[in-house]
């Protein structure tokens, strides 16, 4: 059995500026996700530029804030509010909701990506990444609050917290999804995006990895003393919440890789198609004469050539065919030649009368 150390939840004073160690905790995660997105940005698959991080960052803290706390109220303790409605604006007594906070998140990139220019897809993938150790950093400030404990265990390494008023021996779940959402997801979802994935992919695999962590500590997670109403008898509120997003984030990973590698082959062999044949165009074009402006010159060119063939033929033809024509006419004045002309028939000669056929006086 363990002793909680009882820290001082103030972790120091200014006057009568009191800094807490869960607002030191939050600035922990919007530093180092700030520097995670500066060191993806230099890659060149970014959807930003270095310059660019500093306004994503007060977005997204934003949109942590107010969608963690608003999450919380409606999620968790929506009686609470309607009984006071400015505990809503006490955040340092705690009370915030990762579902919330995820909520806000994206409508802060939505906001983003219509002021920047970016594609929502894009940028969702590129937080999903430096997202993770921030919620390491959350759960270790519930540790520091001694709030969200877990529930009573004999485990040797079970812990008494002292605002416990029970004083039952509990797992320190605030450890557990330290460890698992700060080190194990990032871990993952670091390697993963390693390198260039299909779009949504990345942020898909997020959502599916943290719900199912989220799913299983629950398991050792003491719920809310005011949701002890569990669904079917064990499964607490935040494995409700949880569910949706195991769901939702296997179905869009699922989408993505099947939208790009069962569909696009076939639209890459296409566009590959039509580039060989324009660069053959090109090189073509280049080979033609300057003077020739569109394709229908080219082809109306050796149409020309042929009719001026017919036209104008040769010399060295014309002489032949002429040399044939002498050869011809010398060979028929030959023949005709040749021929002994027909001799005329000659006239018959009067026959003489001999004297005794002389007429008689």
């Amino acid at each position: 059995m363990l002793m909680h150390p009882n820290i001082d939840p103030v972790a120091f004073s200014v006057g009568p500026v009191s800094v807490h160690w869960y607002g030191i905790m939050y600035l922990l995660a919007f530093a180092t996700a700030w520097w995670l997105a500066l060191q993806r940005a230099k890659r060149p698959d970014s959807p930003l530029a270095p310059k660019q991080i500093e306004d994503l960052i007060v977005y997204g803290a934003l949109g942590v804030v107010l969608g963690g706390r608003f999450g919380y109220v409606f999620f968790y303790n929506f009686e609470t509010w309607l009984q006071d409605p400015l505990w809503l604006f006490r955040v340092w007594e705690g009370g915030m909701s990762f579902h919330g906070g995820l909520l806000g998140v994206v409508v802060a990139n939505i906001i983003y990506c219509r002021r920047v220019g970016i594609k929502f897809p894009e940028l969702m993938d590129f937080v999903a990444v430096i997202v993770a150790p921030g919620l390491g950093f959350g759960r270790l400030g519930n540790f520091i609050g001694q709030e969200l404990w877990g529930r009573q265990t004999d485990v040797a390494w079970g812990m008494v917290f002292p605002k416990d008023i029970e004083a039952l021996v509990r797992h320190p779940s605030q450890l557990y999804q330290a460890f698992l959402e700060g080190v194990v997801l990032f871990a993952i979802v670091y390697w993963f995006a390693r390198k260039p994935r299909p779009r949504l992919a990345i942020s898909a695999l997020f959502v599916m990895v943290y719900g199912v962590c989220r799913f299983g500590v629950e398991f050792f997670r003491e719920p809310d003393s005011h949701l002890q109403d569990l669904a079917f008898g064990w499964m607490t509120r935040g494995q409700l919440l949880t569910i949706p997003m195991i769901l939702i984030g296997l179905g869009v990973f699922i989408w993505a890789y099947t939208k790009t590698f069962g569909a696009a082959p076939e639209s890459k062999k296409s566009s590959k198609k039509p580039q060989k044949k324009a660069g053959e165009i090109k090189v073509k074009e280049k080979k033609q004469p300057s003077d020739v402006a569109d394709t229908s010159e080219v082809i109306s060119k050796p149409a020309k050539k042929t009719t001026k063939k017919k036209a104008a033929p040769k010399k060295s033809a014309v002489k032949k065919t002429a040399a044939k024509k002498v050869s011809a006419k010398k060979t028929t004045t030959d023949k005709t030649k040749a021929k002994p002309k027909a001799k005329p028939k000659a006239k018959a000669k009067p026959k003489k009368v001999a004297s005794s056929d002389k007429p008689q006086s």
